[in-house]
């Protein structure tokens, strides 16, 4: 065993110089664990993952919170020790997680949320394997298939252009100047807000043959990102920030002074020592700006704006504009093409929306009424034969015979997403998932070209709007 601290609280300080959160101070407490065989070994594992460097301290620290739950489904369960685990216990634990309630919203635990959890646990079990395997079972208990990347979201949250435009405008009555200029380098940039908020005053420099380029680090892939071009807007934001911060420069920590985010709070009547702008602050400051705007959406909703938002909205527009998907890997900072195309909507075409409006999508299919099908023999006839001869592979179709007659759509496709007449529910996401997921397989495979790929393209973004209402129906229950 190494030699961490004798106690159940520790603070743990990130010395990494290339980090976000470098000289932050971290709390851990172990005190809630009630088996003393796994505190140890949890303490042991965050403790060598520490003092390796291996993982960083916040990183460490959320995987600690989510330990909480599997302590709790200990406590339930009588588990006194690692050893204990096996197949039936961690699938038993997978059904504590997904009925379990949040203890700060009083609702279940979010899909992505239990995954996390869940993965935390396999973590520290896996590592064990390897440094410590007497404390850990023998045999192999987890599947790894327990959560099926499948079930994520594919909604792509970029900003309409319709919003986009309110916010430019509200702008320009924004006071906080903080905000403002970081939304207009966001735009700009694309860059994420732990970076945009740890630029230096020198990352504006003049491009070689004419305009303006910015330079930053890149935190996540732990390099530096140089000169890439943006235009004047960009430039003036950084110049109205240096003026804006230079006052505070002479008393401010010497690792921060050159920051562009420095800033003084106010606690009441008192100022508070000059810090950087943090993640949490800016995040809270953009949600604010949608209420104090009345930023609504077409639906007559708040549009919360969030920062992760302006990266994605670059990124589809410049996908809408016929960019090269390298292009914008680059400018993005990925790893892969594959990952600018999994996270990026394909076209940012509000076309689609009206096209999209004819699909019926409901949580269930009891749910048909006259304001769906307003003939009264029509519906009669549909609720007495939902579960039969209107039933397709992946939904309904409410008028599949016409005058004694099959609609030859349904005879030949069964997959009428566009039709009037298609009512898809809840029940049908797991198939709209795993035909989209063929669908872009035989994407990713394609060798017939372009022509072949236009036929198919049409369909998965149907089943794209249709797989996003039918989760957030799924999120609204």
């Amino acid at each position: 065993m190494n030699n961490y601290p004798p106690s159940d609280i520790w603070r743990l300080i990130d010395n990494d110089r290339d980090s976000q959160n470098y000289r932050y101070n971290y709390k851990f407490d172990f005190s809630f664990i009630a088996s003393e065989e796994i505190k140890l070994v949890v303490k042991e594992y965050i403790w060598t993952n520490y003092r390796t460097g291996n993982r960083i301290p916040k990183g460490l620290l959320e995987s600690l919170w989510r330990f909480k739950h599997f302590d709790e489904f200990c406590r339930q369960s009588d588990v006194q020790s690692l050893r204990d685990l096996d197949n039936g216990l961690a699938d038993d634990y997978r059904s504590f997680l997904r009925t379990n309630l949040s203890t700060a919203t009083g609702k279940p635990l979010a899909y992505s949320y239990q995954r996390a959890c869940f993965s935390s646990l396999k973590s520290v079990i896996d590592w064990c394997r390897v440094f410590l395997p007497e404390v850990v079972p023998e045999k192999q208990i987890f599947t790894g298939s327990e959560y099926r990347m499948s079930n994520a979201g594919l909604k792509i949250e970029f900003i309409p252009d319709e919003i986009l435009s309110a916010v430019n405008e509200a702008l320009k009555n924004e006071n906080n100047p903080y905000l403002k200029y970081g939304i207009i380098i966001l735009e700009c940039t694309g860059m994420r807000v732990g970076d945009l908020l740890l630029l230096r005053t020198d990352c504006i420099s003049e491009h070689l043959v004419s305009g303006y380029t910015i330079s930053w680090f890149d935190h996540k892939n732990r390099k530096s990102r140089n000169n890439m071009p943006v235009p004047s807007e960009c430039k003036e934001a950084v110049e109205c920030l240096i003026q804006l911060t230079e006052p505070l420069r002479t008393r401010t920590d010497n690792i921060e002074k050159d920051n562009l985010f420095i800033y003084e709070p106010l606690m009441g009547t008192h100022k508070k020592p000059i810090i950087t702008v943090s993640k949490q602050t800016f995040t809270k400051w953009c949600r604010v700006f949608s209420v104090k705007y009345d930023i609504r959406d077409s639906g007559g909703n708040i549009f919360y704006i969030s920062t992760h938002m302006f990266r994605r909205t670059l990124a589809t527009d410049m996908l809408s504009k016929g960019t090269n998907l390298k292009v914008i890997q680059e400018v993005l900072g990925h790893s892969s093409p594959a990952a600018t195309k999994k996270y990026y909507a394909d076209v940012k075409d509000y076309e689609h929306a009206e096209m999209f409006s004819k699909i019926g999508v409901l949580g269930n299919i009891h749910q048909v009424s006259a304001d769906i099908i307003p003939d009264s023999s029509e519906l009669h006839w549909f609720q007495d034969n939902c579960e039969g001869k209107a039933r397709l592979a992946d939904g309904y179709c409410t008028l599949p015979i016409q005058n004694g007659k099959p609609c030859g759509h349904f005879l030949s496709r069964q997959k009428c997403y566009l039709c009037s007449r298609y009512i898809t529910t809840l029940e049908d996401l797991d198939t709209h998932r795993e035909h989209l997921a063929e669908l872009q397989e035989l994407l990713d495979s394609n060798i017939y070209g372009e022509h072949y790929a236009a036929h198919i393209v049409p369909t998965t973004l149907a089943l794209k709007e249709i797989i996003r209402r039918l989760e957030g129906l799924q999120n609204e229950q």
